[in-house]
C-alpha cells in the first residue's frame, strides 16, 4: 500500500481550486432582472379648461402726433417740457426768424422791383396807343408794346407770391400743437440745428385711449376687429371692456409679432404709458372640455413628445405620442394621443424603458411612536397608584428591591 506525502496532497489540492476557478471565470454572468419600479399613475379624464390668453399692453393715446418744423433751421427755444399738458394752438418751440426776415425783406424789393417795370411798361403802351389812333404807328408795334405790358405784369404776380411763401415760411419758424394733449416725447433741444420735419416734440392728444398689445402670428388669425377685450390693469384690480379697432397688417420685424389696438371704453381709465393686461375673448376657451396631464408626465422622444401609459393587465408601460396644445397652469393641454380612460404614468418617467414592469405606487402611512416618556409616566402612575402589575418592577432600582 503505497503512502501519499502531505506534500503531494496539497498540491493535488490546489490544481483542483484552479481548475474551478478558471471554469468559473469563463462562465457568462447570470442575467440581471429588471428592477420593478413603483410608479404614480393617474386616469385620464376630459376637465375644464381654466386659462385664458393674457397679453401685456401699455395705455396709449388713440391719436399720437409727432410734430416738427416745415422748415430747417436752427433751434433757438423750446416752450415745453416732458409731461406737460399744452392747448391747441400754443407755441412750443422756435426757429431762429432772421433768415427768413432777409428773405421776406428780398421778396418785398422784388415786387417793388417788378411793380415799377409794370408801371413804365404801362406808360409806354398808353402813348403808343395814343399814336395808333393818329396813324403814326404800325398796329404791330403797338402789339409788341402790349405784350411787354403783360410780361411786366407777370412778373409783378411772380414777385408778389413769392413774397407770400417767404411770409409763411417766417411763420413756420414757430411750432405751434396742431391739438391739445400731453407732451409724450422731446427729441431736439435748443442750439440744435433741424431738418424739415424733423420730429421735436410728440403729443398724445386728449381723447380715447386705447391699450395696446402684441399678438404671436399663431393666434391673431383668431382675432377680428370689433371683437371685445378685457383689459386689467397692472396696478389695481380694475377692468375696463375694449374693442379691437386696428390689427396690424404686417409683423415687426424685430419681435415677429402683430400690434393691436383696443379702444378702451368706460370711465377712469390708466393713465398714459400704464401696463395693462388684455385678455381678448377670441382667444378664451374657459370651460372648454379637454385633456390635461402634469407635465411632470411629459418626456421628449426623439423629436416627438411622449407619455408613459400603464398596461394594467400586464402591468407594464408603453410610449405614447402625444401633442401639446398649449399649457393650463402647471398642466399640459393634450390636442391628441389620449383618450380618457388611460392610465398615464404621472412621475419618474426618466427611469423607465418600453415594456417594464411596474407596480402601483403606495404611500407609507407612519405610525404615531411610542415614546420612553409614555412608558415613564404609566410606571410614575402605577408606583403613585400603589399596585403593582404581575411582572412590572417598581420604580425603585433593582439593588434596593433585593
Amino acid at each position: 500500500m503505497k503512502t501519499i506525502f502531505p506534500q503531494r496532497t496539497s498540491r493535488v489540492l490546489a490544481l483542483g481550486a484552479s481548475l474551478s476557478l478558471a471554469l468559473a471565470a469563463c462562465s457568462k454572468p447570470p442575467v440581471q432582472e429588471e428592477p420593478i419600479r413603483a410608479v404614480k399613475v393617474l386616469t385620464v379624464a376630459a376637465s375644464d379648461i381654466g386659462a385664458a390668453s393674457e397679453f401685456a399692453g401699455e395705455i396709449r393715446a388713440q391719436v399720437e402726433s409727432r410734430l416738427g418744423f416745415r422748415v430747417g433751421g436752427k433751434l433757438v427755444k423750446r416752450q415745453v417740457d416732458l409731461g406737460q399738458r399744452v392747448k391747441a394752438g400754443q407755441i412750443l418751440a422756435q426757429l431762429d426768424p432772421q433768415d427768413f426776415k432777409l428773405a421776406a425783406d428780398a421778396s418785398r424789393a422784388q415786387v417793388a422791383a417788378a411793380t415799377t417795370n409794370r408801371d413804365l411798361a404801362a406808360a409806354d403802351f398808353k402813348r403808343f396807343k395814343d399814336l395808333k389812333d393818329q396813324n403814326f404807328i404800325s398796329g404791330a408795334e403797338l402789339e409788341r408794346r402790349e405784350a411787354t405790358l403783360k410780361a411786366a405784369q407777370a412778373q409783378v404776380d411772380q414777385a408778389r407770391a413769392q413774397l407770400s411763401a417767404q411770409g409763411n415760411q417766417a411763420s413756420y419758424a414757430s411750432l405751434v400743437a396742431s391739438a391739445s394733449g400731453v407732451v409724450t416725447a422731446v427729441e431736439a433741444e435748443p442750439g440744435q440745428v433741424v431738418s424739415a420735419g424733423t420730429t421735436v416734440v410728440r403729443i398724445a392728444a386728449d381723447g380715447p385711449r386705447d391699450a395696446v398689445f402684441s399678438v404671436p402670428e399663431d393666434k391673431v388669425q383668431a382675432l377680428k376687429a370689433g371683437s371685445p377685450v378685457a383689459v386689467r390693469a397692472w396696478s389695481r384690480d380694475t377692468q375696463w371692456p375694449g374693442v379691437i379697432r386696428e390689427i396690424a397688417a404686417s409683423a415687426d420685424a424685430a419681435t415677429r409679432t402683430f400690434q393691436v389696438k383696443a379702444a378702451l371704453t368706460g370711465n377712469d381709465v390708466p393713465p398714459l404709458g400704464s401696463t395693462v393686461y388684455a385678455f381678448p375673448q377670441a382667444l378664451s376657451h374657459a370651460g372648454a372640455q379637454v385633456i390635461k396631464v402634469p407635465t411632470s408626465a411629459l418626456r421628449q422622444d426623439g423629436q416627438a413628445t411622449a407619455v408613459w401609459v400603464l398596461d394594467t393587465a400586464t402591468m407594464t408601460v408603453k410610449s405614447q405620442t402625444v401633442a401639446v396644445a398649449t399649457a393650463d397652469g402647471n398642466d399640459a393641454v393634450i390636442a391628441s394621443g389620449l383618450a380618457p380612460g388611460m392610465q398615464v404614468v404621472a412621475a419618474g418617467v426618466h427611469v423607465l424603458s418600453p415594456g417594464q414592469k411596474v407596480t402601483l405606487y403606495a404611500e407609507k402611512v407612519a405610525s404615531a411612536p411610542v415614546g420612553t416618556g409614555q412608558v415613564a409616566t404609566t410606571n410614575v402612575a402605577i408606583q403613585s397608584s400603589g399596585a403593582v402589575q404581575p411582572g412590572a418592577l417598581p420604580a425603585s432600582s433593582p439593588a434596593s428591591s433585593q
